[in-house]
């Protein structure tokens, strides 16, 4: 503590009567805690950082004004997203950030000042830890004013409002409104792992309605384009290719029923082949 410090402590502490002893700060009427808070923070303003008689006029501003961050935080109830302990959690760090921020000479309430620290703490929150996706501030805006102009809507025409009531009643282009509820869509995630109720057949897991890469569809478009190829051969060719990748038979089973030998069906389907592949790759 430096002496010009120590001086300005001693003298305070000879001129103020010492702080009221609060027993339980957090109990104290919202009314009787705003009197009480100019008497601290003028006591603030004289005390020495660090020493017990700060530490005991800070932490009590701090539980005195705990009713501010529950308003506050009252006002997040129904966005759809995280405990409201933890609500009040980051309600709390604008509220600590609010105390060792505020001046007296601002000469406003205390209230006025906090609320707004408060508040834009816990905006601050959602915009950076709910989003699973991350989208424009403007359209994370836009998506508040969305759910409250939807219930709504919603309760007085008891039904799901349009995009052009909706637009109405928000001021928007219905452009922006479309691109608010796209933007929704990025609000929340869920894991695969999580389970779903499907009627009487109990549970099953999110994942199991993912859909996966069918290899089979590339064969149906070599099907697709390998058919007019096909009605370009000779009837015996033709003949060849069917018994060979339809029935499955042998190269020595295709030559008995032609009455050749199996190095000359070997030959013919070799020949074919490259040639179907040349035109199939040309054609792509």
């Amino acid at each position: 503590m430096t002496t010009t410090s120590a001086t300005a402590t001693r003298l305070s502490s000879d001129v103020m009567p010492p702080l009221p002893e609060v027993s339980d700060p957090s109990r104290i009427a919202p009314r009787d805690a705003r009197a009480l808070s100019r008497l601290f923070f003028e006591r603030l303003t004289v005390l020495e950082e660090g020493t017990a008689e700060y530490a005991y006029a800070r932490n009590t501003l701090i539980e005195m004004n705990m009713s501010l961050v529950r308003y506050a935080a009252g006002r997040f109830r129904n966005r759809g997203t995280g405990e409201m302990e933890d609500i009040v959690q980051v309600g709390m760090i604008g509220l600590i950030k609010a105390i060792d921020r505020f001046e007296l000479t601002r000469e406003v309430e205390f209230t006025s000042f906090a609320i707004p620290c408060i508040v834009g703490e816990i905006k601050r929150f959602f915009r950076d830890t709910t989003w699973a996706v991350h989208v424009p501030r403007r359209l994370q805006e836009a998506r508040v004013e969305l759910v409250k102009a939807t219930e709504e809507l919603r309760s007085r025409l008891d039904r799901s409002p349009t995009v052009a009531e909706l637009s109405e009643l928000m001021s928007l282009p219905e452009e922006e409104v479309r691109e608010a509820q796209l933007a929704s869509n990025g609000y929340n995630s869920h894991s695969l792992d999580a389970t779903l109720s499907v009627g009487t057949e109990g549970e099953t897991a999110l994942a199991d309605f993912i859909g996966v890469d069918d290899h089979g569809l590339e064969l149906v478009e070599d099907f697709h384009a390998l058919a007019p190829l096909l009605a370009e051969l000779d009837e015996r060719t033709r003949k060849i290719i069917h018994w060979r990748f339809v029935e499955e038979l042998t190269q020595a089973q295709i030559g008995e029923r032609l009455g050749v030998s199996q190095m000359q069906v070997s030959r013919l389907l070799s020949r074919t082949l490259s040639r179907l592949r040349e035109a199939l790759l040309t054609t792509r």
